[in-house]
């Protein structure tokens, strides 16, 4: 898992820079993101609110899955099973909100990947690569946690000398991803 997390870093440590490198060197303007992320409620638009759930959620996700890995190792498969159903369910919700967040881009806002109407086009592009990347790793992350957990709870771990060292390996999986999500948070929405 170390291997594969490491190259995972050395993938999305490229697309940021990139990133970085296509924001500075763009010659129009680059949108603001307190704007293009902002959501109306009651007509007055809330900047960045969406974003900030979404921010909430993994990282609280992340706090389910510590939990789920101390409880693997005292070997409660109960509560095992249902903080990684949790965090899933987290995960789940963090997704469908960024399938919300891209449909607002997309429909709402005219953003594709090839054109901005409010400033330089290559937001588009960058935007949705990046966290449409990372996306997948959430998506992929959650069946990960769906597969394990659906093993701990059936005993398979138990069964193998209650070994539960897989929960902390999809741990690891799923702490990156969350740390990733601080990167591009940082990146996207608040420089």
């Amino acid at each position: 898992m170390w291997f594969f997390l490491l190259s995972d870093t050395f993938i999305f440590g490229c697309f940021l820079t990139s990133y970085m490198t296509v924001r500075m060197s763009a010659r129009d303007a680059w949108p603001v993101p307190s704007e293009v992320f902002a959501l109306s409620f009651g007509g007055e638009p809330i900047p960045l609110i969406l974003i900030a759930i979404m921010t909430f959620i993994l990282i609280s996700s992340s706090g389910t899955m510590a939990m789920a890995v101390n409880m693997g190792y005292r070997k409660d498969r109960n509560k095992t099973f249902w903080l990684m159903a949790a965090t899933a369910a987290f995960g789940v919700m963090f997704v469908s909100m960024q399938a919300f967040e891209w449909t607002k881009l997309i429909v709402e806002e005219g953003v594709r990947p090839w054109s901005n109407p409010m400033g330089a086009a290559q937001f588009g592009s960058t935007f949705f690569m990046i966290t449409g990347f990372h996306g997948l790793h959430v998506s992929a992350g959650v069946i990960y946690l769906l597969v394990i957990a659906t093993r701990v709870k059936r005993g398979v771990y138990e069964r193998r000398g209650g070994n539960y060292e897989i929960v902390e390996i999809a741990g690891l999986y799923w702490h990156f991803v969350d740390l990733v999500w601080v990167f591009i948070f940082a990146f996207f929405y608040l420089w």
